[in-house]
């Protein structure tokens, strides 16, 4: 879903008086995007763990666990340093959703084990297991690990490679290799296994004006889907009966939390994204949120009849450098992006079009991140708005004074 249309005036009443640029979150919108969130996995019967990396502020993490409910449990972490930290603020159970090899690494990973925290960390070699054991068997504790599984699309076994490059474990035979050889290593087991379909969560497939592509988008969703679906159920089947019992098996992504829902295999799925509701995360079929974070800057030149500058703005997601990674202008509808010019890192041009309403200097202009995290790295705070008023400040990774990558 777009944004909530005709938001500009309340939000600029609302922030009148604040210096800019700032960084808001709309607690209606965000709200409503946990209830809708729970209501996918209402008849699953699967559990949601959040993905901390899409949030990156602990008191958004934990009003998604308190207004969400029992349904919500355990977080996924982009880094070992940001699970103690969140250990630290209270929180448990985590999966740590990329590998990491660094002496330091390993023994916050094994203190962390020690205290009784929950965590898992990514693998997807033997070579990693070695090191879990290494360091398990240095702290003597049993580390647990997590098993990713690739589930990109390769059809006809053509040189195609629909997804994204993380694991080489592809097939049964791989995932039993590396199996096997966790048996023969000391302090480290297996307990979870997750399988990230991110060509699936991630292309929209209900762009307006896109028919054609959608219908192909969809389609080779599908076909993906049917593919993975039980070849995951199968490596699950395999680690049982080779005596590895699995506490998890996760799955999923924001923009396929309905499919992935459905695999009977899969024991939680897993959102981040789905509740800041990003430029990325407008137009899909099976899912629907609405957008709640924002951030304003202010009008400083108007440089044509047509056009105005706003000052900043160019906070520009990670990926391959393309249109869809630029902020998306929001607040008042009517305005877009110069071809040439793009979201600049000290000015940001705009054009109007005739039905934008006046726009005068100091005037803010609110904008979404393409993405959902990132732009805690550029704002200490979010300003947290409901209804006609700021209800306070909280602050984020980077206001707690915290970078992890």
């Amino acid at each position: 879903m777009k944004p909530v249309p005709n938001q500009y005036d309340r939000y600029r009443s609302i922030f009148k008086n604040q210096h800019m640029p700032f960084a808001f979150v709309d607690l209606d919108n965000f709200d409503r995007n946990v209830e809708y969130v729970a209501s996918t996995q209402k008849n699953t019967g699967k559990r949601i763990r959040i993905h901390s990396k899409s949030i990156r502020c602990v008191e958004l993490i934990k009003r998604i666990i308190n207004k969400g409910g029992p349904q919500f449990k355990g977080v996924m972490t982009f880094t070992m340093k940001e699970t103690a930290f969140l250990a630290e603020n209270g929180l448990d159970d985590f999966i740590v959703a990329y590998p990491t090899v660094q002496p330091n690494d390993m023994e916050i990973f094994a203190d962390l084990t020690r205290r009784g925290k929950k965590i898992s960390l990514m693998i997807d070699s033997i070579d990693h297991l070695r090191f879990l054991s290494q360091a398990g068997k240095k702290a003597e504790v049993t580390l647990n690990a997590c098993l990713e599984i690739d589930t990109a699309y390769k059809p006809l076994n053509l040189p195609l490679h629909l997804g994204v490059r993380r694991s080489p474990v592809r097939t049964v035979e791989d995932a039993l290799r590396i199996a096997r050889a966790s048996l023969d290593l000391p302090n480290v087991r297996i307990n979870a296994i997750m399988g990230y379909e991110a060509h699936v969560a991630g292309p929209n497939d209900n762009l307006p004006g896109k028919t054609g592509l959608n219908r192909l988008i969809r389609f080779l969703k599908n076909r993906s889907i049917s593919e993975f679906t039980p070849r995951r159920k199968s490596i699950t089947e395999m680690l049982a009966s080779e005596g590895i019992s699995l506490d998890i098996v996760n799955g999923g992504g924001s923009g396929s939390l309905v499919s992935t829902g459905r695999d009977p295999s899969v024991t939680e799925v897993t959102s981040g994204s789905a509740f800041y509701a990003p430029g990325l995360f407008w137009h899909y079929r099976d899912v629907d949120f609405i957008p709640s974070a924002f951030f304003g800057i202010q009008i400083v030149r108007k440089p044509a009849k047509d056009m105005v500058t706003c000052q900043g703005g160019g906070y520009v997601a990670s990926g391959p450098a393309s249109k869809d990674k630029q902020p998306v202008p929001v607040y008042p509808e009517g305005l877009r992006l110069l071809p040439h010019e793009g979201a600049g890192e000290v000015q940001t041009p705009l054009k109007m079009s005739e039905d934008c309403p006046e726009l005068n200097l100091g005037d803010p202009v609110f904008f979404q991140h393409a993405k959902a995290g990132e732009i805690c790295e550029r704002f200490n705070f979010f300003y947290l708005v409901q209804g006609k008023n700021i209800l306070k400040k909280v602050n984020t990774y980077r206001g707690d004074g915290r970078a992890f990558l």
